[in-house]
């Protein structure tokens, strides 16, 4: 059998659980930490950087807090755990990954442009990066779980789905049919809104049916499931965040209530039960890999 031959009748075979990984996404993970230190700092640091509405100005900056002193030492920390071949390191980055990337599609789409502009593409595309390459190595190398998982934890997500699609769909259907159907952004500055964009499209829909997978008992889903509800729990702490600092830039707008802010304190809270024992539940210790980086 010639080159040419073999070529053609070789087989793709799928990663295994022995094979080591490449070590890309991590270091990825690595320098979008960095970046996101320099892009959240300068969005409150650099004087008249954001030059959108006073409410929408202060909740850039609360978001830029959380991702400086809870979402970047959360990497830093998962990433240099997951050296040792933890997937639920792993996962745990990935959550930080996906927090990150829903974040900096509102500094990418929500801000207006500014000089600070580049960065945040940088930060947008790394996080997107990160969060493929990560992903895509807990759903091909994790096979098997070390715990079962009770039915509340995909109850949980479904329940956080169904709530939040609704509350969502509450706001845009109406809008739809007004004869101003822009009217119900005053105050914001933006066109439309990335939020609900994200939520309604890509996020609810993608853990509503990892959700499933958990449920069903599917190591890969709940394996990427556990991601995906540390990213709702540094969520729920950025929304606090960027609430009360919103409302107290402009205390007259509508998109940002003080009163909020102790009840996403509590849905975090209330989040991380779910997700710690999901986490348990992902091998500590699996996934060998490549060479990392030198101590």
């Amino acid at each position: 059998m010639n080159s040419a031959q073999q070529t053609i009748t070789r087989t793709v075979r799928r990663p295994q659980a022995s094979d080591p990984f490449p070590s890309l996404p991590l270091h990825l993970a690595s320098v979008l930490a960095a970046v996101t230190i320099v892009t959240c700092s300068a969005n409150l640091l650099v004087p008249d950087l954001l030059s959108g509405t006073s409410v929408m100005n202060g909740s850039a900056k609360g978001t830029s807090l959380v991702a400086l002193l809870v979402a970047v030492p959360l990497l830093v920390l998962s990433v240099q755990r997951a050296w040792s071949g933890s997937a639920r390191a792993l996962a745990v980055t990935a959550g930080v990954a996906a927090y990150l990337v829903y974040n900096s599609v509102l500094f990418v789409f929500a801000t207006p442009f500014n000089q600070a502009f580049l960065a945040y593409v940088a930060m947008l595309g790394l996080a997107v990066a990160s969060l493929v390459g990560l992903g895509f190595t807990l759903w091909s190398r994790v096979d098997e779980l070390v715990s079962d998982v009770p039915w509340w934890v995909p109850t949980y997500a479904w329940l956080v789905v169904l709530l939040n699609g609704a509350a969502w769909l509450a706001r845009v259907i109406p809008a739809t049919y007004d004869e101003d159907p822009t009217g119900w952004l005053a105050g914001t500055g933006l066109p439309t809104n990335p939020v609900i964009a994200q939520d309604l499209a890509l996020w609810l829909p993608a853990m509503a049916w990892l959700g499933w997978g958990v449920w069903k008992g599917r190591a890969p889903a709940a394996t990427l499931a556990s991601a995906g509800l540390v990213f709702w729990v540094v969520e729920a702490v950025g929304v606090a965040v960027d609430q009360w600092w919103g409302h107290h830039a402009d205390p007259m707008s509508s998109w940002a209530s003080s009163g909020a802010v102790p009840m996403f304190l509590v849905l975090a809270v209330v989040g991380l039960l779910p997700a710690v024992r999901l986490l348990k539940a992902v091998p500590g210790r699996t996934l060998p890999l490549a060479p990392g980086p030198r101590k």
